[in-house]
Parts: C-alpha cells; sequence; structure tokens
C-alpha cells in the first residue's frame, strides 16, 4: 500500500503546505520517466510539459513542471505576455540563475540538480532548489485580487563555511504570443501551424526598452508596423473561400461589425519587470547572447555582469534584472520582483507603489484570502473538502478581464482558448459560474453581464468571442443557451435575493457607436426567454427544436449525414432542451413570481409543462429518447441510451415514479457501473458519431453531463449520487489512472472511457474526433491538427461541476419564498458551509443558516426520510422554539434575515 495521500497518483503527492492549504508537491523527473510522456502535437509544447494554473482576478500565469511560467492577459485579445519558444530565446519567465563567478543554480529544470523541489500551490509555484552547499527557494505567485502582475519572491541561502558575494539573475520573456483565432484559421489555408503564423504576427512589432526611473527595472513597450500585403492577401482569399466552400467552419466570411472590434491586438500593453526591494545592479534585454547555446539550462551570458545600459541590436530581446548580494555562512536573503503589465487607463508608478507598500507579507496574505468564502463540506472523508478547496482555488483563479465588454469572465480555457483560441461556448461560463452563486456573487453578476452583453437583437447568444469583442465566426449556432443565461440569472437572484440586479443598465453588442442601446439586465433576460420560445419554438412532437445543436455540438454536425443538415436544422426536436426547459422555465418563473411579473411568470410556468408532457411522451420503456432528426432519420437514441437528456427529465420531473425507477436502473446498468471514472455520454459507441469508440461525443465520459446526473441521482438515491460524485473528482481519476498526469490537479472537459484503447486519458490529435474530422478532406491535408492532449488541463467544468453538484447532495433548491432542503448525502455527519447557507448534521439532528443579500421573511422546508422524521423532538428559528409543521411530506417554517443577522435554525431529534 501506498503511504501517499487519497488521489495523489505517479508524479507526486497531496499535503498541507506551510499556510494550510492543499498542495501537489510534483516529484516526477520527466527528462527521464517514460510515463511522463502524453501523445500529443509538439509544434504545441514538449510532451513531457505538465502544466499548473497560478491566477487571481485578472490574470492566469500558466506554469510548467520544467520551471517555466507564462503569463496569460485578456485585455485587447488573450495572449501569453512571454511566449515560449527556445528557437528565438523565448523561455517564458519566472527562472532565475544564482552564481559565486563559478557554480551556476538554476530555477529550470533540466533533470541535472541534486535537488530539485517543484510544488504546484493555490496561487503559488514553488521550486527549490539544493546544490554545491546552497539553497535557493522560489516563490511565483499571483497576488490575491485584480492585479495586473506575478510577484518572484526568491529567498537565497548560503549554508557554506564562508561568506561569498554573489549574482542573482532574474528572467521573462516580453515577447507576447496571442490566441489568435485568425492565425488558427489561416493555419488551415496555409498548411503552416498556427503556432509559426502567430509568432510570425507578434514579429511585427517595434519594440522599445526602457530602465525604470531609480533603476527599479525595465519597462517594454510595442508598437504595431502592419500587417504585410502578402497576409492581406491570404487572409481576403481565405475570407472569400470561407463566404463559399467554407462556411462549413465558421458560418461564413468573417467580418468585424464595428472599428472596435479586431481578431488581434495590435496595441498590446508595456509588459514590465521590476525589483521591489532595491534598485538593480544591473539589465539585460539581449537574451540570444544570454542565452547563446546553453538555453535557459546553461546560459552563456550568466558568467558575464550585466550593464547598466542594456543593448540589443538586431537580436531577440526579453527582460534580465541583476541583483548583487553578499551572504555570511548561514545567512540568507530575499529578494523580491513583480512581472506584469499595464493595464490601459493605468499608471505604472501607481501600480509599484501599489505592490511595494506590502510586498513582503502578500504571499501569506494571498494564501489566506483563498481560505475564505468557498463551499466547504467536512465529513469522515477528509480528501473531498481538500478536492473541494481545490476546485474553488482552480476556478476562482481562472478569472481574466475582457477590456471589449468591460467584465471579468471565466473562460473555457483548456485547448479552446490556449490552443484554438475561442472563448467558448457562451453556456460554459455561465456553468462554471453556478456555484459561486454560494460564495462570490459579484463573480456570478460579471458572468450574466458579459453575457448579456454579447445577446443580439433578438435575443440570440453567440457560439463564442474570439479576439477583441468578436462573435466567434461558427457553423454552430446552438439552440440551449439561452436556457444557461436563464438558469444562472434566475439563481443567483433567488438566492441572494438581489432585485435590484434586475434594473441594472446594460449596454448591447455591438457595445461602441451611434447603434449602441442601453437595456435592464430583466428586459435581456425577456428578450432572451421570447427567442427560447417564439423563435427556437418547438417542433411538431411539442418538443423544443434542435436548431444547429444543444449542449452537443456533434448531435448535428457530428452524426447527420452533410446533405441532411439544413433539414434537421429546420425541424429537428431536442430532448435535451424540452427535459432542461421544463426545469429553467420552472425556476425562471419562480424568479419572476418573485419580481412580480405575474402573467409572464404563468407563461413560462406553462410552457415548462408543455415541456414536460412531451418529454413524458417519447419513453421507450427503459429511457427516453435523445431527439428527432427528420422523416428519414426519425429518431435517436431509441436502440442506444444517451445519457444527456436522462438527468434532466428527473430533475425536471418528467418522470413517474415508474419511470424512475428504470431510468434509474438503466443509467446505472449502461452508463455507470462498468465506467471506473463517471458515466459515459453513450451506452455504446455509434459507427454514425463522429470520433473513435469511447472518445469525445462517442462514448467518452464528460465531467459536465455528469454534474447533473449526481444531482438527479441524488433526487432518487442519495448513495448513488455520492459514488457518482466520488468517481468524477480528480481522486479518483488519479487512484484508478496514476499514470496520467492529467485527471490529478486538473483535467480536460471529457475523458476517454473504457470503450476506448485509451482509458482514462483525452482525444489525441491521431485520433478520430478530433479538430481535423471538422475539415474537409482538402482541408485537412497538411494541417497539424489540435487535440486536446495538446493543453489537456485547465478546463473548468472538471472543478465547477464537483461544486456545485455536492450543494445538491444536500438538496438545496430556492424559489420565489425561501429554500427547500432535501439533503440525501449518505453520511451520519456532515457540515456543509458556504457564506450563503449552511447545513450540518450530526447526532443531535439537524442545524443552518440561510444569509441572503436583503433583508426579509423567507419560507424554510426540510424534507427527510421517514425513519429521521419520526425522531424530531424541536425546532428552534433563530433562538426561538417554534411549532412544528408538515406540508406535502415536509417540515415547514418561516424565518427573518438581515445582512446583519442571519435566519438560523435547528431541528433537534
Amino acid at each position: 500500500m501506498s503511504d501517499k495521500s487519497f488521489g495523489s497518483g505517479h508524479f507526486g503527492e497531496w499535503f498541507e503546505d506551510e499556510f494550510g492549504l492543499p498542495a501537489y508537491r510534483y516529484t516526477c523527473d520527466q527528462t527521464k520517466d517514460p510515463k511522463a510522456v502524453s501523445p500529443m502535437t509538439e509544434v504545441w509544447r514538449q510532451n513531457t510539459d505538465h502544466l499548473h494554473q497560478v491566477g487571481n482576478d485578472r490574470l492566469v500565469a500558466v506554469v510548467s513542471n520544467y520551471g517555466h511560467v507564462q503569463v496569460r492577459q485578456d485585455e485587447g485579445s488573450p495572449k501569453f505576455l512571454n511566449d515560449y519558444d527556445p528557437s528565438r530565446f523565448q523561455f517564458g519567465g519566472g527562472i532565475g540563475y544564482l552564481t559565486d563567478g563559478e557554480s551556476v543554480l538554476s530555477t529550470y529544470f533540466t533533470g541535472e540538480a541534486k535537488e530539485f523541489d517543484r510544488v504546484f500551490g493555490m496561487g503559488y509555484f514553488r521550486k527549490t532548489v539544493k546544490e554545491d552547499a546552497l539553497v535557493v527557494d522560489q516563490f511565483i505567485f499571483a497576488p490575491f485580487g485584480d492585479y495586473p502582475f506575478v510577484i518572484s519572491q526568491v529567498t537565497i541561502k548560503n549554508d557554506r563555511n564562508q561568506a561569498y558575494d554573489f549574482r542573482w539573475v532574474e528572467y521573462w520573456a516580453s515577447q507576447p504570443y496571442q490566441f489568435s483565432f485568425k492565425s488558427f484559421m489561416l493555419s488551415i489555408a496555409q498548411k503552416k501551424p498556427t503556432s509559426e503564423i502567430r509568432r510570425g504576427f507578434s514579429r511585427r512589432f517595434n519594440r522599445r526598452t526602457d530602465v525604470i526611473s531609480n533603476n527599479r527595472g525595465l519597462l517594454d513597450s510595442k508598437r504595431f508596423k502592419g500587417n504585410t500585403m502578402g497576409d492581406k492577401i491570404a487572409w481576403k482569399a481565405l475570407n472569400a473561400y470561407l463566404a463559399t466552400k467554407g462556411k462549413h467552419l465558421t458560418g461564413g466570411a468573417v467580418n468585424p461589425p464595428i472599428k472596435e472590434t479586431v481578431l488581434e491586438d495590435e496595441s498590446p500593453p508595456a509588459t514590465f519587470l521590476i525589483s521591489l526591494d532595491g534598485p538593480a545592479d544591473g539589465f539585460g534585454i539581449d537574451v540570444t547572447k544570454f542565452f547563446g547555446v546553453g538555453g535557459a539550462g546553461a546560459p552563456e551570458g550568466i558568467h558575464e555582469p550585466l550593464s547598466m545600459k542594456p543593448s540589443a541590436k538586431d537580436s531577440e530581446k526579453g527582460l534580465l534584472i541583476e541583483r548583487k548580494l553578499h551572504l555570511e555562512p548561514g545567512e540568507e536573503k530575499t529578494l523580491s520582483f513583480a512581472y506584469g503589465y499595464v493595464p490601459e487607463g493605468m499608471n505604472l508608478e501607481t501600480l509599484i507603489a501599489e505592490v511595494e507598500s506590502d510586498f513582503t507579507n502578500l504571499l501569506a496574505k494571498t494564501c489566506e484570502q483563498w481560505k475564505e468564502s468557498r463551499i466547504q463540506l467536512v465529513t469522515d472523508e477528509e480528501w473531498v473538502d481538500r478536492e473541494l478547496s481545490w476546485h474553488n482555488y482552480y476556478l476562482r483563479s481562472n478569472l481574466t478581464f475582457d477590456s471589449f465588454f468591460n467584465e471579468h469572465i471565466l473562460s473555457q480555457g483548456h485547448m479552446y482558448q490556449y490552443i484554438i483560441g475561442i472563448q467558448a461556448a457562451a453556456r460554459d461560463p455561465l456553468q462554471h459560474a453556478l456555484p459561486f452563486v454560494f460564495s462570490q456573487p459579484e463573480i456570478v453578476k460579471n458572468i450574466i453581464r458579459y453575457t448579456l452583453k454579447t445577446v443580439t437583437p433578438v435575443g440570440g447568444i453567440p457560439y463564442g468571442i474570439v479576439g477583441y469583442g468578436m462573435y466567434m465566426p461558427s457553423p454552430w449556432r446552438p439552440s440551449d443557451q439561452q436556457l444557461w443565461l436563464l438558469w444562472l440569472a434566475s439563481e443567483y437572484i433567488l438566492s441572494n435575493r438581489d432585485l435590484n440586479f434586475l434594473d441594472e443598465i446594460i449596454t448591447m453588442y455591438p457595445i461602441y457607436g451611434k447603434n449602441k442601446k442601453h437595456t435592464r439586465v430583466r428586459d435581456v433576460l425577456t428578450l432572451c426567454y421570447r427567442y427560447l420560445v417564439d423563435t427556437n419554438s418547438i417542433g411538431e412532437h411539442g418538443l423544443a427544436r434542435l436548431s444547429y445543436g444543444d449542449w452537443n455540438d456533434m448531435v448535428v454536425h457530428g452524426y447527420v449525414p452533410m446533405e441532411q443538415r439544413d433539414e434537421v436544422t429546420e425541424v429537428g426536436e431536442s430532448m435535451l432542451n424540452a427535459a432542461m426547459a421544463s426545469y429553467v422555465l420552472n425556476l425562471y418563473s419562480q424568479l419572476l413570481t418573485y419580481m412580480g411579473e405575474m402573467d409572464l411568470a404563468e407563461e413560462a410556468l406553462e410552457f415548462a409543462k408543455m415541456q414536460r408532457e412531451a418529454v413524458n411522451k417519447q419513453w421507450n420503456g427503459e429511457w427516453f429518447k435523445r431527439a428527432w432528426l427528420n422523416e428519414d432519420l426519425g429518431w435517436i437514441g431509441t436502440d442506444v441510451m444517451w445519457l444527456e437528456p436522462q438527468p434532466w427529465s428527473i430533475i425536471g420531473d418528467a418522470v413517474s415514479k415508474d419511470q424512475a425507477d428504470a431510468l434509474l436502473k438503466s443509467i446505472n446498468n449502461l452508463a455507470r457501473r462498468f465506467s471506473k471514472h463517471g458515466a459515459v455520454i453513450l451506452s455504446e459507441p455509434l459507427e454514425k458519431m463522429t470520433g473513435d469508440p469511447g472518445i469525445g461525443t462517442n462514448a467518452g465520459v464528460w465531467p459536465s453531463i455528469n454534474g447533473t446526473l449526481v444531482w438527479a441521482l441524488a433526487l432518487i438515491d442519495g448513495n448513488l449520487a455520492w459514488d457518482e460524485w466520488k468517481r468524477n473528482s480528480l481522486a479518483k481519476h488519479a487512484e484508478e489512472y496514476p499514470d496520467v498526469w492529467y485527471g490529478i490537479w486538473s483535467g480536460p472537459d471529457v475523458y476517454n472511457s473504457e470503450f476506448s484503447e485509451r482509458p482514462g486519458q483525452t482525444i489525441a490529435v491521431e485520433a478520430r474526433g478530433g479538430v481535423r474530422d471538422a475539415l474537409e478532406e482538402e482541408e485537412a491535408e497538411g494541417f497539424m491538427g489540435v487535440g486536446w492532449t495538446d493543453f489537456p488541463v485547465m478546463n473548468m467544468h472538471p472543478h465547477a461541476w464537483p461544486l456545485y453538484s455536492i450543494a445538491k447532495l444536500i438538496g438545496i433548491e430556492f424559489n420565489s419564498h425561501g429554500v427547500n432542503l432535501f439533503p440525501t448525502l449518505p453520511k451520519e455527519m456532515y457540515k456543509f458551509s458556504t457564506p450563503l447557507i449552511e447545513l450540518e448534521k450530526s447526532k443531535e439532528g439537524y442545524s443552518g443558516r440561510y444569509s441572503p443579500k436583503s433583508p426579509g421573511t423567507w419560507r424554510m422546508t426540510l424534507k427527510l426520510d421517514n425513519k429521521e422524521m419520526k425522531r424530531i423532538t424541536a425546532l428552534l428559528v433563530n433562538d426561538k422554539q417554534v411549532d412544528i409543521a408538515l406540508e406535502g411530506g415536509r417540515i415547514v417554517w418561516d424565518g427573518k434575515s438581515t445582512p446583519d443577522a442571519p435566519l438560523r435554525w435547528i431541528l433537534r431529534f
């Protein structure tokens, strides 16, 4: 038996760090261990490059097991501020070198150091190198909050028996790498690697590097020289193709709606590297000279002191700062640096002054803040709350700021953002925000506002956003996105009782120019509702229309023959949309009732009822069908169970008791029982579906679908729900597939199932079902391809859904009057707590708290099993004993709350 913590996998182990937070000590030597190798397209990254996320509310730093760090910044257009491109002496950043004039210690991992400890922490990346009686301990962290920089804090200790003079050189690259969707499209046409085109664009800037006053650091500015005539011709040719034969790729030509929207940032921000605790003793910008043939592992220029007047004529540029220090035997000193960018409208001096005021305590404060305002569950399985804490960190630290919409956003991340260059689909940030209903309401409002600002004049929602404010050119125009918006908005307002939010003013797309329109949040929600029920409407079977697809992009584009797609988009119907609508529109009706809009509330309630009845008619005796396509193709999901609509049929109350029992049996036998790490999306792979068996939508394992499955199971069988929650955990994946590095501390949006040749992994570039399968034969030839393994972590679904679905095991449902509770978590004792709501089960009974934003009197209900109901002896509400009232098999009570005094209750056995 391993003495590692549960869920550690092969590559390291979980532990509690000095700040009292979960952390992962990465112990693998990826330069020698064959298990570190992943099948991937190496044009993107090294196949042994394992990544961790360090972020705050403004930026995301992607750290590598090799020791380098790349900082993602989204204003102007999503990008890395500092490229990793060894062929041009660009090595990301966060790398330092200590020298006594002879020996050199580096925080770049080569596998040759005597001791090199790496820790992936919450908000930080720690590297500790020990060799030759010297210790270098480097923390790279993102200060908690809305800061546009990361801090590198380096403690150097001399364990030798005599004093030495040392030089420390801190390195960060400053060559941007934009996640340009334009370059991605050009790569298909030109048969060139996307990364090559993107780096070609980055070299079309004149760069100027200045020494900051008082020798505190370097400031790197960029000015666009313009595209070449060849680039303009190539883009024009591609756009002509997209308007005709290439419509299946983008839906048509790509044209900015207004001058403010662009596909690439031609005015990227200035980047800086500053020394926080003293002036620099030298600067460097000529990284060609500094790194030389030795590269990041053994830079040739480390043996020469840096100059106070840096220059780099006809060389690759970067940012280097030298600090000199004298250390007596046993003495240690800490040096601190800040690397970041200057957002538009901000002043560098103000930024520096803010961080210089208290940088020595900033790491401890940051870690302390990561403990606060989260979803917590204390049980006899300690790893569960470790994972919830980690999920909360990963989800929130993925926030960035979109300056076009002037809102923060929770991108899906993963290969969609970092490889293809899209913030899509629109439904994804809406899902990611759901857990923050309980803990971080301001983030929820950011995501809702962001989405509302993208809505079209008729209530449509684009598939996604690319570049700076551009609707993503896409053949997918899904029919479900309004449902996700109405769900999140309804749940947020009902849970936090924030009616004022409905009257906030939103500037609708395209945001700028003379045609911009200002309207209230409530009105945009109504517009989206009308689009859903009137424009998308229903088909001949009374079900919500499928259109170009629903949650499953491939249900039309990956399954329906090309020649029938136009007809299917006209007449197809989605059981998934209908089942989801039966719940979401009921919740929206509750919101409308709370708002006092009774006529619209009744209409939404009636539409939900109509969808519920229409869903129920498509029961095949064992499960619900998936979709109606057209007269020729008929129904899908009659012989093979598609999982997506099944949980929603339970959640939306579209099943009878007998149907629920039979459906539970089918789900368990056909989708769950044989799968080690969560239910499969199809009971068996389909020959007609795009993708090899067991990958992607052809019977893969999707955390976003299994989140709804946990919820549905919790309504019927808490034991099955808890089992499914744990099967979808990172810890369980690490136990079942310890040699797959992703899935231990973060993961993709889909895992390969047991039907696959590589279960537990994700879609590799050579597998059928990747991006190449969306291309025509002529387009695919020569295309470098994209696999999910190319960037298999930092997808937010494996982090968001376990947080949200744990609340469903507590049975929390908000309505116009208050909260319904139906806890089915199969534990004798536990405590679920969030800033909004709390429920504790003990040997003495149940207790709880409700802390909404607005004062009021709320109706609380609690449903327990018959055995527990008989044990109840007393009910206290706000410290006063009240009579126990029953209504529909539930215990019911009313209680008051204010922002300063939450509603508290105790139910005693």
